[in-house]
């Protein structure tokens, strides 16, 4: 029998025991994971397809609002070539668990200053010309099974119609995608005017922020500070930093989500570890006088012991994988519903070679007390036993 037959067979001896070790592994693998993914998204901010925009938004928080006639003074500001806005809506698609996210924008402007987003010229005609219209990301329609000329209904949370509904409804006019060799997330988009002139009076002419494109993206830094120093005295002060930088702003308003995944992830691992290593412990105690007959046949004390620190590094490598395997298929199917809020979720290559290297040092250090302890087993006490 060769070296890995042998300890293959030895590790799965009991079976049970082996496979709730393993499982647990498993699920700790799988929760790094995903863990890790999004915790590279926060920290890389969401996906950033334009390196010449910024964002204009409120100083203090970003539920204040602008007034949308900002808009002309940031357009005046030397070395800005164009500016747009966009504005959280919130609101439910059929049930709550139906989330996208939803922009009324000016349809024409928005889409000159994203030039990651396709869209039929004709579509993005009618969609500017006809006040009730709406586009959608092409997955986003295929997911709902939206086709042109369907109404979409939208339950308000935050913005109220004049009238006192909630009931927003838009007509489908067109679908766009993003360029394929961007990294970008898509959203929902309605007309801005309509959406202003139905909203209730006292809430007219706020948008939640700028995009501005600044004509020399070496100059980005100086033209936001121009845009903040204009505003810096008004009542509706703003703060203005590059797409990647609000990003990362905008996470750690919620708090430094590395430390919290990391502190989630060692309490994990630290449990895994005790675990495991009680698994391994208790199986070199059962075997004790096989180890003493593999050392009478002629395995040396070395031998023996890399094959104990080989199960358990086997142990924790098959579980690492399989988890990391989970993960990612996990990640494929649930990765595109989380796009829109946190950029591309996906596995990287760091991560990958990171839970393999853990997945190697639990082993290690699972295995290497009792792996010891076979090096030191004594032929005759251990027979005796």
């Amino acid at each position: 029998m060769s070296t890995f037959g042998l300890v293959w067979a030895n590790l799965f001896r009991h079976r049970a025991r082996t496979l709730l070790a393993l499982f647990s592994i498993i699920a700790a693998f799988l929760l790094f994971g995903l863990l890790r993914a999004v915790a590279v998204a926060f920290d890389g901010g969401a996906a950033v397809a334009g390196v010449d925009r910024l964002i204009v938004s409120p100083k203090f928080s970003i539920i204040d609002g602008l007034p949308v006639s900002h808009q002309a003074q940031i357009e005046s500001v030397p070395g800005v070539a164009a500016a747009t806005h966009a504005t959280w809506f919130g609101g439910t698609y059929q049930t709550p668990a139906n989330f996208f996210v939803k922009y009324p924008v000016a349809p024409r402007e928005f889409f000159d200053l994203h030039d990651e987003y396709i869209i039929d010229p004709a579509q993005l005609e009618t969609f500017e010309r006809i006040r009730t219209a709406a586009v959608a990301p092409e997955e986003l329609a295929a997911e709902y099974g939206w086709q042109i000329g369907d109404r979409i209904p939208i339950e308000g949370d935050i913005w109220l119609r004049k009238d006192g509904s909630r009931l927003w409804e838009f007509e489908l006019v067109g679908t766009y995608r993003v360029r394929d060799d961007e990294n970008a997330f898509a959203a929902f988009l309605f007309h801005y005017d309509y959406f202003d002139e139905a909203r209730i009076a006292q809430t007219e002419g706020i948008v939640s922020n700028f995009v501005v494109r600044v004509a020399d993206p070496e100059r980005a830094a100086e033209v936001s500070a121009q845009i903040d120093a204009r505003f810096e005295n008004s009542t509706n002060p703003t703060r203005t930093a590059t797409e990647d930088e609000a990003s990362r702003q905008f996470a750690a308003q919620i708090g430094d989500i590395g430390l919290i995944m990391n502190s989630i992830l060692s309490a994990v691992f630290f449990t895994i570890l005790l675990l495991t290593a009680n698994t391994m412990a208790q199986a070199l105690r059962e075997r004790i006088p096989e180890l003493a007959v593999l050392k009478t046949l002629g395995f040396s004390d070395h031998r023996v012991a890399a094959l104990v620190l080989f199960e358990s590094t086997l142990l924790c490598v098959l579980g690492g994988v399989i988890g990391i395997a989970l993960a990612w298929l996990a990640l494929g199917a649930i990765g595109p519903s989380l796009q829109a809020l946190l950029g591309r979720i996906e596995l990287t290559a760091a991560t990958m070679l990171g839970a393999l290297g853990i997945a190697v040092l639990l082993g290690i250090v699972v295995g290497l007390g009792p792996a010891l302890s076979a090096r030191r087993l004594q032929v005759v006490e251990a027979l005796r036993r």
